[in-house]
């Protein structure tokens, strides 16, 4: 990118709400000043609450801040801008801040829950605090619940303070035009209690168009007071500005407040509130409009009507999203809890936005007249707070996490998003654009720009995947021509030399790369295989003939193309023309042949693309130091360079490569290496356990995250540090949807063994309990509009499988036998039971036909 036990446990909090969760500090009792509110799973963290970010999303509007309750200049797309309060396209405030009498209130603790975030601020003048803020899905509004607690009935004067920034999400602080250019200044006035921030005009850049924005921020109390003014943003200080950026740029302070892009305005609003003995909650809301005043009050009332049964709806919702894909993992419960809370990092990332106006802008080069509109977008935004937009590669490998938790309709949204934005913008060339922004401004990707070419490639095994899962043929047929015409487009306009190998840029976006890149010739056969079964489905024989074949050919010559070989034990990472001279730089992209699993053909079963002893060499190469670290693997390994920065770390081969060493983990990267080890049914602890256990570890470990429960862009690494630890306009995603993928997919995929393929009206369950465990089991897996349970274990000699069927469609049941071991006797529901013994990359899997069935137990007795 640019740049049962959980069933058992979710069931009793419907009843009785649940326990804090306190990391990152001493365990504490639950607040009484949040008692009345309704709870659901939480992380909690008091340490350096002022450095660490804060991000509260819903579908329509979300909220980033800094943990202690301030909001300083954050994000760098448009430097410091990217926090604050937002409502797809456009930003409405830069934040809101409260204080008790004379006190500007500090948390003194943070929580993360399912769909909300509180903030406690301890005592003032013997009144408890706490704050809890969240986003109604579907709504263009958010939420803040101030809750005081007393002793003793008492009066109190609360004042909010709220500072607007109405601001589009594009261009940004260095395209052509920039922010300086596009930002008009926002006016503040005062009506019936609230205030109400506009932005209403034509930016004076050509190919602008008028608008009329709106913010609104108030309470359903009437205030005693209020004021207007440009400085309004509570205990921070308008002097503490971040420069614009550019090459040019001035020093920034260590941090800021506002930023010179900033045209907003402010104001303040001061209540007496009663608090009786006990606890009152106050709510305050934020509203936004892209359609003007009324609109933006309209979507404030709503939300101020009953904000506590919405609060309770949104913790509804994701309790029930939380029953499904609910996994026991006894072995490993910090693999268990990280699925918990990545399915829910994935629905925090769903976004929407209506009329976006389509431009392509050249990565930020030109600003043109819209070449067309798109009524409505619904996606998976890539990242927080710098990439909560479309785009292509993020969403792909996101599919597979999304899939495996169940979110159908989430994932099918985002595809359908990128089909439709790219047939507009590329008049149906087939080409997928990489980045889109809320307003319709495609940033890359476009036919005029080189683009990336992974995205194109992996599409129609995105698509595959959903319709494999869902056996949505509908989904199917609606994607079909797009996914024909991604793979032409590919061997029609990006593969000038004809061998088969598609040029362009994949993942990997560096300079002294090759023509032709490994990720995507690894993809281009995925897609083709992917294509091919889609089209068999549809009896389309002259795209199963025309895709199988050309993927037998590159299949055919794919070692030979791309292995290097020596005691690199690995794949090259480029070609570069003319020649085909293999490069190798050691970049993450490495473990791509054995992570991308090709689907079933014949009596050729599914795995990785790559011949079993390479692909068995180059992961174990990777698990190496000179490309694994502390939390993961590493953007670009180590080793000999000619790059005058030298090697920083081990040497595992003796190839000098061009490429200097990277040894930033991306989130990403480890997901790629969890699922290439669990393809190889390398499952133990220090295999594809290492790198589950890392992303794991970087989400709910309190020394090691930044935001509770969030997967972030890029773990703790040698060459990056911490989020933590840098200024908060420099700081990578702090939510990254992709990371994921290395947690939910080898789950339930690998140990889990769910592989179903619904479009054909089947499905497989094979597990592979980790190396050193005895028993992993999921509930409510989603298959298509039903479900199934899952258990594994391995007990001395005896594999058990069991499968309860909710899903019409036949099943395979079967195990994958520990290496070494025989097989002495199979039974299915206590019979002797025939079945197959097949070879696969993850090892021996002993399989059955189970029919419809709507349980089935399996038991292997090992000799």
């Amino acid at each position: 990118m640019n740049r049962r036990s959980l069933a058992l446990l979710l069931a009793s909090v419907a009843a009785v709400p649940m326990a804090v969760m306190a990391v990152g500090g001493s365990a504490s009792a639950r607040p009484a000043a949040a008692a009345a509110l309704p709870r659901s799973p939480e992380l909690s963290t008091a340490n350096r609450l002022a450095d660490r970010r804060s991000f509260v999303l819903g579908t329509r509007f979300y909220e980033v801040g800094a943990e202690d309750g301030s909001y300083p200049a954050e994000g760098f797309h448009t430097r410091g801008e990217m926090g604050g309060f937002w409502s797809m396209p456009i930003k409405l405030l830069d934040g809101v801040w409260f204080k008790l009498g004379d006190t500007w209130l500090t948390s003194t603790r943070y929580t993360s829950g399912w769909g909300y975030s509180r903030m406690d601020f301890g005592s003032v003048g013997g009144v408890d605090i706490s704050r809890t803020d969240f986003a109604p899905d579907g709504t263009r509004a958010g939420l803040i619940g101030v809750t005081l607690s007393s002793s003793a009935p008492r009066t109190v004067q609360l004042t909010m303070d709220a500072h607007s920034e109405l601001m589009s999400s594009y261009p940004w602080g260095e395209t052509t035009p920039n922010q300086l250019a596009a930002n008009l200044a926002d006016v503040g006035t005062y009506q019936d209690g609230q205030l109400v921030f506009t932005d209403n005009g034509t930016p004076p850049i050509p190919n602008s168009t008028s608008h009329s924005w709106a913010a609104v921020v108030g309470s359903s109390l009437a205030p005693q007071s209020h004021e207007l003014g440009p400085n309004f943003r509570g205990p921070q200080s308008a002097d503490v500005v971040c420069p614009a950026s550019g090459p040019n740029a001035p020093t920034q302070p260590p941090r800021c407040d506002d930023t010179a892009y900033g045209k907003g305005t402010g104001g303040e609003l001061v209540y007496n509130v009663d608090v009786p003995a006990g606890s009152r909650t106050v709510w305050f809301g934020v509203g936004g409009s892209s359609d003007g005043v009324n609109t933006a009050i309209a979507n404030h009332d709503t939300v101020l009507a009953a904000p506590e049964d919405l609060l309770q709806a949104k913790i509804n919702d994701r309790l029930a999203l939380g029953a499904h894909t609910a996994v026991d993992l006894p072995g490993d419960r910090l693999l268990q809890r990280s699925v918990d809370w990545s399915k829910q990092n994935i629905a925090d990332a769903r976004q929407r936005a209506d009329d976006l106006q389509l431009r392509i802008t050249n990565a930020g080069t030109q600003y043109p007249a819209p070449v067309g509109t798109l009524g409505t977008a619904e996606w998976i935004g890539a990242g927080w707070p710098d990439y909560p937009w479309i785009f292509g590669t993020d969403g792909e490998y996101t599919a597979f996490a999304a899939v495996a938790s169940g979110q159908f309709t989430s994932i099918e949204n985002h595809l359908r998003a990128l089909q439709q934005i790219s047939d507009i913008v590329n008049d149906k060339s087939g080409k997928v654009i990489h980045e889109t922004t809320p307003d319709g401004s495609v940033f890359f990707g476009a036919n005029s720009d080189p683009g990336n070419t992974d995205e194109t490639v992996k599409f129609p095994s995105a698509v595959a995947l959903v319709w494999r899962w869902t056996g949505d043929n509908a989904f199917r047929d609606e994607m079909y021509d797009f996914a024909v015409r991604n793979m032409h487009f590919v061997f029609d306009q990006l593969d000038v030399d004809r061998d088969g190998w598609p040029e362009g840029a994949g993942n990997v976006e560096r300079t002294g790369m090759g023509i032709e890149k490994l990720d995507n010739s690894v993809y281009t056969i995925r897609g083709l295989l992917d294509l091919a079964a889609m089209a068999a489905s549809k009896n389309d024989m002259a795209t199963v003939h025309w895709a199988t074949s050309r993927a037998r050919h590159l299949r055919q010559r794919f070692e030979n193309a791309w292995w290097y070989g020596k005691d690199t034990a690995s794949y090259a990472d480029s070609l570069d023309d003319p020649g085909n001279v293999k490069l190798f730089q050691r970049y993450w992209i490495g473990l791509t042949p054995v992570e991308a699993e090709l689907p079933a053909n014949g009596s050729t079963p599914a795995g990785p693309l790559a011949d079993l002893t390479h692909a068995t060499a180059t992961v174990a190469q990777h698990e190496r130091p000179c490309f694994t670290g502390t939390y993961g693997l590493y953007h670009t390994g180590t080793g000999p360079t000619s790059d005058a920065k030298g090697n920083p770390g081990p040497t595992c081969d003796q190839v000098t490569s061009a490429a200097p060493s990277d040894r930033t983990i991306f989130t990403l990267n480890t997901a790629i290496a969890a699922v290439a080890e669990g393809a190889l049914g390398r499952s133990g602890a220090t295999q594809m356990g290492r790198y589950t256990t890392a992303n794991a570890t970087v989400q709910m470990s309190p020394s090691v995250w930044e935001a509770p429960g969030m997967m972030p862009e890029i773990s703790p690494s040698p060459d990056f540090g911490a989020n933590i630890d840098k200024l908060f306009t420099e700081r990578s995603s702090g939510l990254q949807a992709w990371g994921s993928y290395g947690v939910l997919w080898p789950v339930v995929h690998f140990e889990l063994g769910v592989a179903p393929d619904l479009g054909n009206g089947r499905y497989s369950v094979v597990p592979q309990v980790p190396n050193g465990q005895h028993y992993v089991a999921g509930k409510s897996i989603a298959l298509g509009s039903g479900d199934i349970d899952v258990a594994a274990s391995r007990r001395g000699a005896m594999l058990t499988t069991r499968v309860t069927s909710r899903v019409a469609a036949t099943l395979t049941i079967g195990a994958v036998v520990p290496a070494g071991r025989q097989i002495a006797a199979v039974t299915l529901d206590g019979a002797p039971a025939s079945h197959r013994v097949v070879t696969t990359a993850r090892g021996t899997e002993v399989l059955v036909d189970a029919g419809m069935a709507a349980s089935a137990v399996l038991r292997v007795q090992l000799g």
